[in-house]
C-alpha cells in the first residue's frame, strides 16, 4: 500500500513540475512579445543618408546643425522606424530630387511638393502639409526719385526739360542785357543783374506771374503776356508729364495677382513648382537657389515680384519686418508636401504609416503651431 502511494505521489510531482515549466515558458513568451517596446535601445539602428534642401522654416541650417519643421517631422519618423540619419545638403530642389532618384541618398527631406513629374522618378510618402503659391512684391517699387527720373527719361520728357532749361537761360541772358541798357535802376554788376533776371524768368515759368515794371508801354505788356503764356504752358507740361509717369509706374508696379505678372520678370527658386507654373504661363523667370537671394533682387528692382510657396514667403516676411516687402494676393495652385524616397524603397510604407499616426495623435498639428503659430 505504501509503495502504491509513493508511486502516485511521484507521478503527481512530475506532472506539477512539467506544468510549472510550461507556465514559465508561456510567461516568458508573453513578456517578450507584449512587454518589450518596439524599437528599444538594444535594437540596432539602421543608418540612412538623408538629402535636405534649406528652406525656412521647414529646413534650417545653423552652423551645420539642421532644424525646422520638416527635420523635426523626419526625426519623429526615424525614431519610430529605428533609423540613424546622416544629413547631406543640396543647393536646390532639382539636385535633391536627382540625388534621391539616383539612390545617392535614402530619403529627401524638405518642403517638397508632390508632382506628377517627380512621382515618375521617386516615391512619395503620405502628404504631411497642405500649401500653395503666393506672390511677394516690393512695397517701395516705383516710388523712389531715381526710378522717377529713369521713367521720365524713358518717356522722353527729360530731353524736353533740357530744352526748357536752355530757353530759360537764354531768356535770362537776353533780359539781363536788355535791362542793363534800358533800366537805369538795374544792378550794375553782372552777377547781381543776371541773378535778378533769372529770378524773374523762373518766377514767370513756375507761377505765371511777373513783378517786373513795364518799360515800353503797350509793347511791353504784349511781351509780358507772351511770357505769362509760356510760363503757364511750362508749368502745365511739367505737372502733367510727372503725373502721367507716376501713374504709369503705379499701375506697372501694382501687382495683386498672377494676371499682373505678364510681361514682367519674376523671381523663383530653381527647380521649384513656381518656376514650372510661371513657364507654363509664358512668364519670364529668374531662378535663385535660395529665397534671400531672390528678395535682394526684388528690393533692387532686378525682378518685379517673387512667386513661391505661400508658407515660406509668409514666414520670411514675418521674420524680416525691416524689409520693404509684402505678400499679396490669394493662394493659387494648391499643392501638398511629402518626403521622397528612391523607387520601391522599403521605407515608403512604414514612413507613410508613421505620418498618418502623427496626424491622428496631432503631433503634426503641434509642429505647425510651433513654427507658424496657433492661428496658422
Amino acid at each position: 500500500m505504501r509503495n502504491r502511494y509513493r508511486s502516485v505521489l511521484s507521478c503527481n510531482i512530475g506532472r506539477n513540475s512539467a506544468s510549472l515549466a510550461i507556465r514559465n515558458f508561456l510567461a516568458l513568451i508573453f513578456f517578450a512579445v507584449f512587454c518589450v517596446p518596439a524599437g528599444s535601445q538594444d535594437a540596432p539602428l539602421r543608418p540612412v543618408k538623408v538629402g535636405v534642401y534649406v528652406s525656412e522654416p521647414f529646413v534650417t541650417n545653423q552652423g551645420g546643425a539642421f532644424g525646422g519643421m520638416a527635420i523635426d517631422l523626419w526625426q519623429n519618423v526615424a525614431l519610430r522606424l529605428n533609423l540613424a540619419s546622416k544629413f547631406v545638403e543640396y543647393p536646390n530642389y532639382n539636385e535633391l530630387v536627382k540625388a534621391v532618384s539616383e539612390n545617392q541618398v535614402d530619403a529627401g527631406v524638405t518642403n517638397l511638393t508632390i508632382t506628377e513629374s517627380r512621382a515618375e522618378v521617386v516615391d512619395f510618402t503620405h502628404p504631411w502639409f497642405d500649401a500653395g503659391l503666393r506672390i511677394m512684391t516690393h512695397t517701395d517699387a516705383g516710388n523712389s526719385w531715381g526710378e522717377l527720373i529713369t521713367n521720365l527719361e524713358d518717356a522722353g520728357h527729360l530731353a524736353t526739360y533740357a530744352w526748357i532749361g536752355i530757353v530759360i537761360l537764354a531768356a535770362t541772358l537776353f533780359l539781363t542785357l536788355f535791362d542793363r541798357r534800358f533800366d537805369q535802376n538795374f544792378p550794375r554788376y553782372w552777377h547781381e543783374g543776371f541773378a535778378e533776371s533769372f529770378y524773374h524768368v523762373v518766377s514767370i515759368a513756375t507761377t505765371g506771374k511777373s513783378s517786373r515794371k513795364n518799360l515800353f508801354g503797350w509793347i511791353g505788356r504784349i511781351w509780358q503776356a507772351f511770357w505769362l503764356v509760356f510760363g503757364i504752358a511750362v508749368v502745365a507740361y511739367v505737372t502733367s508729364s510727372i503725373t502721367s509717369v507716376m501713374t504709369v509706374a503705379h499701375i506697372t508696379h501694382n501687382i495683386t495677382g498672377i494676371a499682373d505678372l505678364q510681361n514682367k520678370s519674376v523671381g523663383v527658386r530653381s527647380g521649384s513648382v513656381s518656376e514650372q507654373i510661371m513657364k507654363e504661363r509664358s512668364i519670364a523667370t529668374v531662378p535663385f537657389d535660395h529665397l534671400p537671394e531672390a528678395v535682394a533682387a526684388l528690393v533692387n528692382n532686378e525682378v518685379a515680384a517673387i512667386v513661391g510657396d505661400s508658407p515660406v514667403l509668409e514666414y520670411y516676411a514675418h521674420k524680416n519686418p525691416q524689409e520693404a516687402i509684402d505678400v499679396v494676393g490669394n493662394v493659387f495652385s494648391p499643392d501638398k508636401y511629402g518626403f521622397a524616397f528612391p523607387r520601391h524603397s522599403d521605407l515608403v510604407k512604414p514612413a507613410s504609416i508613421a505620418i498618418i499616426s502623427m496626424y491622428e495623435n496631432e503631433d503634426i498639428a503641434e509642429l505647425k503651431d510651433k513654427y507658424f503659430g496657433p492661428n496658422n
